[in-house]
């Protein structure tokens, strides 16, 4: 299976952005890969108005959306993102989508909102509530997360338990002090906990990091992003997760109860 993670700039131009998107899935779409994932709360940014993302909120069948599923219907790709949807007034979820064959076939309101260093995502976001499904790729069960969900090992291991395979995390993961480090050094845990792959896309530019990711399960870096926009592309193999499950095999080993979602 082929796998590959997408950054850009986000600007506070949807259309712009809708565009991007489009042309990282052609780009995707003609190296084949089956599995593209890109950054977190794509609609709209700007570094003067840090609310621009849910004042930008579109529905499901919003403008944006719909130039991405003219693009879906064009290729067999399976692509990860999310957006900001409007909720009650003046207030939004954080509302990661997964899109194939033109059609939204899954979404997944963000868990844990970035309420952490001097940033309170939940004065304008609404949490979700639910696991969001697994979902089936080319043979793999993909978990799916958002951004600082990757601060917290249980939901990564409740997705691993229940027969994730792949993890796939947009996010915008914001500029400051070893933030860099904080994000190489989780995913690679998050891999290391769970055995399971990681593709991660990072929004880039003045206020994150960039820096997008695909992770093996014994934490390795088998691609990796800078500061710029870029695509960057693996390929997974069965072969490979087997092996390493063997090897190491931490979801057999585990003593814990199972973790519940309160």
């Amino acid at each position: 299976m082929r796998v590959a993670a997408g950054q850009f700039i986000v600007t506070s131009e949807w259309r712009q952005n809708a565009q991007t998107s489009v042309s990282l899935m052609q780009a995707a779409a003609e190296q084949h890969a089956d599995l593209l994932v890109l950054p977190e709360a794509l609609l709209a940014r700007s570094d003067s108005d840090p609310d621009m993302s849910v004042k930008s909120a579109q529905s499901l069948d919003g403008g944006f959306m719909q130039h991405l599923k003219t693009q879906s219907r064009r290729d067999t790709l399976t692509t990860i993102l999310t957006i900001h949807t409007p909720s009650t007034a003046g207030r939004a979820c954080n509302t990661l989508v997964a899109l194939r064959g033109g059609e939204v076939i899954t979404h997944y309101h963000k868990l844990h909102l970035y309420d952490a260093f001097a940033i309170q995502e939940s004065k304008r976001v609404d949490a979700g509530n639910t696991l969001p499904p697994l979902l089936e790729v080319a043979g793999f069960q993909v978990g799916l997360m958002t951004c600082y969900d990757l601060r917290f090992p249980d939901m990564a291991l409740a997705l691993a338990l229940k027969g994730a395979e792949i993890l796939a995390l947009p996010a915008a993961w914001v500029r400051g002090p070893l933030k860099e480090h904080h994000w190489a050094t989780l995913l690679a845990a998050r891999a290391l906990d769970t055995t399971c792959y990681i593709v991660a896309s990072g929004e880039c530019g003045t206020r994150n990091i960039g820096q997008s990711r695909i992770i093996d399960p014994l934490g390795v870096t088998l691609a990796g992003a800078s500061v710029e926009p870029q695509l960057i592309i693996s390929d997974v193999r069965r072969e490979d997760l087997s092996r390493i499950r063997q090897q190491l095999p931490v979801l057999q080993n585990r003593r814990f109860a199972l973790p519940q979602l309160t």
